[in-house]
């Protein structure tokens, strides 16, 4: 369960941090070729770009989550003991009412 939630963590973090990182790094030239665009080309490249990478570390948790271990789920049987008890009760008293009435009838 552990590493299920460190995966979601890590994911959200680089959800948070990739985008955010490419839009500071097109608004502080820090990638080459981003100085020869204009203003509104930065901004809508710089937005595209930051989208994509959002949907990137969405397809790699996707990723992550298929390729997950399948273990066989063992219920607990405390919890399966009382169940099949609690159905047991509930059967009985039904079929205790439908000969009383039977009774009743003759």
């Amino acid at each position: 369960m552990m590493g299920v939630m460190r995966k979601f963590c890590i994911a959200s973090l680089f959800m948070w941090i990739a985008p955010v990182a490419i839009l500071y790094g097109f608004n502080h030239n820090l990638f080459p070729g981003s100085t020869q665009l204009s203003s509104s080309s930065l901004t809508l490249v710089s937005g595209l770009l930051a989208i994509l990478s959002v949907n990137v570390v969405i397809v790699f948790y996707i990723y992550l989550a298929l390729n997950e271990p399948l273990a066989k789920h063992e219920p607990d049987s405390g919890f399966v003991a009382e169940a099949k008890a609690s159905m047991k009760q509930i059967a009985q008293p039904e079929s205790e009412e439908s000969h009383q009435g039977r009774d009743k009838q003759e």
